[in-house]
């Protein structure tokens, strides 16, 4: 699979959630990199190298996809060609 079989597109939502968290926590621009990266060349983990989680009971629009980076969570669908990144936060005790 080449590098660039999927384009990453990411929400309004998920650029607010961005630029809020990117103050207080500076690797999460490497971190937002390294996931375009990964899911721009694996967003169903077929390599199975990566610490992507496809979610049980979530429909589409909601992130049926996590890609897990360090303390980072990323929250993803995959549509067709385009991934489209829905949701970018910490993980915390309460997040579940």
């Amino acid at each position: 699979m080449e590098a660039s079989a999927y384009s990453v597109l990411t929400t309004s939502h998920f650029d607010r959630l961005m630029k809020k968290l990117a103050p207080k926590h500076p690797e999460l621009v490497d971190r937002f990199e390294e996931a375009v990266a990964i899911l721009s060349a694996d967003p169903y983990n077929k390599s199975r190298r990566h610490a992507i989680k496809k979610l049980e009971a979530v429909p589409a629009g909601q992130g049926q996809y996590r890609l897990r980076s360090g303390r980072l969570r990323f929250r993803y669908d995959i549509e067709g060609t385009d991934v489209v990144l829905l949701h970018c936060g910490l993980r915390r005790e309460d997040t579940y």
